[in-house]
């Protein structure tokens, strides 16, 4: 900070006098000063632009959404250790970690590990892994060397972009090799697990490099790469998830419960548990299964290049090419957790573009490797030590053993699974090894684990401003904006015989194309001298095996001072399903996994029951039968509990969505001031249903059916919700510039869900805290060449709902800071830095791993 600032800076901070020594005279030249730098500063926000809002540049104080914008400057006040960490503490976003190097952004709740209801761009380009139909964080996308701004619409999108932006939209920006030219170096090094039970503090290694050169006034390039390694943060929940199996019997949840399924552990599901008769009573016995630690490495390993060549055509238009390259090594998780090894994404992207229209294409393909899916590893290789029938003979030979030498139930419960397991496959040991490599390589979850995946993403789309088209001054002379564009995307699917078939016959191998249409126009106009500002926008888009769907958005900025902005929107959005959810066919542990279309799902929904009522069935008999009835006449006594199956076929989602905001810079640009406020209308959630179709089409064995688990056909199935559920919200956003060098900033956002009375048990989780605040203070150079940061993040504890486990997770809040020093000779900053610097672990969903603190220092060189 400069030192003719500093005798201010005590005044404000401690409220007291000036010092004596400062004179009438000096007082005056140093508040000159500061208005001359508030002016400034209220020059910057006025004049700072976004494009996402209305795909146009404008005002960002105008802009008719709600929409976060996050510069380079931003990212390096941040505390976090990288650009993408940093979004945690924007406003109105929810961060979840469920890999070290695998982060998800959400908006406006219904978050999970894998974000189809969010939209990642990068210059305008998706770069969501195609199967997946979301990213994989950050891992294809830009570095910290070469990230421009963040722009994040926190809430639908569709009405211009369609695709799966039901939930909010995240454009990264990068750097232009025109304007940011020179080599730039950064290596970041950290340590986390730092007091760990579970293991050793690990280091992290992240090594960048950008290089960007202007070679002519026409043309340019940058080449950008990273290199990272670390150990991922371990997932080792043992709660019980089947705690109450066998209760009736006073045995309770935990290691002694003999059908014990914890969270992070692997081949004790319910496809892994079986009804066995022990001494005239039924227990629930499940296979011991590994904990995840067992049967997945934590080390973690990125490496992506990117290339970017510009060519000016001439001084208007230009012609861009991106190459993007991914490689990868981490955690995954969707309904189970998967380890992602040898995982490669390409992406190619071209486009051409001046100020009347822009043109892009992109492909991106995306090969699995040798990743593999946990949960199949842990039950496979119990499997592949002794087959099921086997292991439960064993396991009540080993029982009757036990009780008639006396052994009390608990007691032969336990010698019972040292029988049976004996001999059993124990981490660490070669034959463990040797039969996790060989389960990673079979493509069939039933008897392997192997995740191998190959698919293509090919998308085209362009947009025309009318108004330039027209004449350079038409939107000056007439107030109008007017804006059309058009998108196609294709969906190529290479079937891989388990996890993708093709439905037609005899063509099982084909690949699938799977596509969808649209387009939109935008008119705009200004009234009353600028004041006020209208906008609509139509959207139409047509899937493969959809109707044609129309997303409308409407909006309304009111501005009676340009500091000062109100704002109303009220906008439609469809989502069609992901290629995992329309087509899947997943064989797991007994379990297929299917896509919700009828060419893929025919039949399945109508013959059957859902899997909640036989569970609740089954168990109802087992008690009956511990009670002293027959197993026939608990069947009879019980059979009312089966409910039949009343869900269908995959339809889009549907979003309304009312927005109302202010945006306004007070005191000559040293308040920011950001509020909202939306009330959202959802309707066919897509979701995954659990249904059992029994062997028989005969009423009245159905129930007997149902009862064995040999015979019926178990299906997990992608379909609708039928309930329409709403939920409301609004976030507001603070932040104070002090002598222009210090920032202090504030948000707190909302969120709440309201079903109506007809809601069911398939809705998607809302998994979204009711209230998450963030507070920070900090600068760059605000002593000399120092800078620093300190944050606040707060949220409050909130429900999990997933298909791996449902529950609570508890409020947590941590504490980020970093300090910073500019070596101006030489263009280097060192940053040192922690997240979560009390290391207290704590968890950003259920299933995940647990989270603690991350200890870092970064150096960064700048050669121009």
């Amino acid at each position: 900070m400069h030192k003719k600032y500093l005798p201010l800076t005590l005044l404000l901070l401690s409220g007291n006098m000036l010092y004596a020594q400062n004179s009438k005279k000096i007082l005056k030249r140093d508040t000159t000063s500061i208005k001359n730098d508030t002016t400034q500063i209220k020059k910057q926000q006025l004049n700072e632009v976004v494009v996402s809002a209305s795909r146009i540049s404008e005002s960002i104080l105008r802009s008719p959404v709600s929409i976060e914008k996050i510069t380079a400057a931003d990212f390096r006040r941040s505390a976090a250790p990288s650009f993408f960490d940093a979004l945690e503490n924007v406003k109105g976003v929810q961060l979840i970690t469920p890999s070290l190097g695998f982060r998800i952004i959400n908006t406006r709740g219904f978050a999970n590990t894998t974000n189809v209801r969010f939209t990642q761009l990068v210059d305008g380009v998706d770069n969501q892994a195609p199967h997946i139909g979301a990213p994989i964080g950050n891992a294809l996308g830009p570095s910290d060397l070469d990230i421009e701004s963040v722009e994040i619409i926190p809430g639908t999108a569709s009405a211009l972009y369609g695709l799966n932006a039901i939930n909010g939209l995240a454009n990264f920006i990068t750097k232009d090799p025109f304007t940011t030219q020179g080599v730039s170096i950064q290596q970041k090094t950290g340590v986390n697990h730092v007091g760990d039970k579970e293991t050793s503090a690990h280091l992290f290694s992240e090594t960048s490099f950008r290089i960007a050169k202007a070679l002519s006034k026409k043309f340019a390039f940058k080449l950008n790469g990273t290199y990272t390694t670390g150990y991922d943060w371990i997932a080792d929940n043992t709660a019980d998830l089947n705690a109450a199996a066998n209760a009736k019997l006073g045995i309770g949840g935990g290691p002694d419960n003999p059908g014990y399924d914890p969270v992070n552990g692997y081949g004790n599901e319910s496809s892994d548990r079986k009804t066995v008769t022990l001494g005239g009573k039924q227990y629930s016995i499940a296979r011991t299964g590994y904990a995840e630690k067992d049967v997945t490495s934590y080390n973690l390993h990125n490496v992506k290049v990117d290339v970017g060549l510009a060519y000016k055509l001439n001084d208007n238009t230009r012609i861009n090419y991106t190459y993007r390259f991914a490689d990868l090594d981490n955690i995954y998780q969707r309904a189970n957790r998967f380890r992602l090894s040898g995982y490669i994404l390409q992406q190619h992207a071209l486009e051409i573009k001046n100020n009347i229209y822009q043109v892009r294409g992109y492909w991106t393909s995306e090969n699995t490797g040798k990743s593999y899916n946990l949960r199949s590893a842990g039950e496979n290789i119990d499997r592949n030590f002794k087959n099921d029938n086997t292991w439960y003979a064993d396991f009540t030979k080993g029982f009757n053993s036990a009780t008639a030498s006396g052994a009390t139930v608990p007691q032969a419960l336990q010698q019972a699974r040292q029988l049976a397991d004996a001999g059993r496959y124990q981490p660490g040991t070669a034959a463990f090894k040797n039969t996790l490599d060989k389960l990673a390589d079979i493509n069939n979850w039933d008897v392997g684990a192997a995740l191998q995946v190959k698919d293509d993403l090919f998308h085209v789309e362009g947009q025309v401003n009318i108004s330039n088209a027209i004449s350079s001054t038409f939107q000056k002379e007439t107030g109008l904006d007017l804006l059309a564009g058009f998108d196609h995307r294709t969906y190529i699917i290479h079937p891989d015989g388990n996890y993708f078939i093709n439905y037609v016959p005899g063509k099982e191998y084909s690949n699938i194309d799977y596509s969808k249409t649209g387009g939109f126009v935008q008119v705009a106009k200004e009234f009353f001298d600028r004041e006020l500002k209208l906008s609509a926008t139509l959207r139409a888009d047509r899937n493969d095996y959809f109707d044609l769907k129309l997303n409308p958005r409407f909006t309304a900025v009111y501005s009676p001072v340009v500091e000062q902005n109100f704002r109303v929107s009220f906008q439609s959005g469809y989502r069609f399903p992901s290629i995992f959810e329309a087509f899947s066919n997943v064989n797991s542990g007994g379990v297929k996994r299917i896509g919700g279309l009828r060419v893929v799902s025919n039949g399945i929904f109508e013959n059957s029951y859902l899997r909640t009522s036989i569970d609740a069935f089954q168990a109802a008999v087992k008690n009956d039968f511990n009670s002293g009835i027959n197993t026939n006449a608990a069947i009879e006594k019980e059979k009312g509990l089966l409910k039949k199956n009343q869900y269908t076929y995959l339809q889009p989602e549907h979003i309304n969505s009312f927005e109302a905001g202010y945006k306004s810079i007070l005191f000559d640009g040293q308040l920011s001031v950001d509020a909202d406020f939306y009330y959202n209308k959802y309707n066919n959630f897509i979701g995954q249903v659990e249904i059992n179709v029994p062997n028989t089409q005969k009423t009245d064995s159905i129930p007997y059916y149902l009862n064995d688990k040999n015979k019926q056909a178990r299906y997990r199935a992608w379909t609708n919700s039928q309930s329409t559920v709403y939920n409301i919200g609004g976030s507001l956003g603070l932040s104070y510039k002090l002598f222009q060098n210090y920032v202090l900033t504030g948000n707190v956002s909302y969120a709440k869900l309201q079903r109506t009375a007809n809601e069911d048990a398939l809705e998607d989780g809302f998994n979204t805290p009711q209230w998450i605040t963030n507070f920070s203070f900090g600068g760059n150079r605000v002593i000399g060449n120092f800078g620093f940061n300190a944050s606040y993040k707060w949220q409050s504890g909130f429900y999990w709902q997933s298909f791996l486990v449902n529950g609570n997770v508890d409020h947590y809040g941590t504490i980020d800071a970093q300090v910073n020093y500019d070596f101006l000779k030489t263009g280097l900053n060192l940053k040192i830095g922690a997240t979560n610097l009390t290391n207290k672990y704590y968890n950003s969903f259920l299933g995940g791993p647990a989270i603690g603190g991350f200890y870092y220092t970064t150096l960064t060189l700048a050669v121009k």
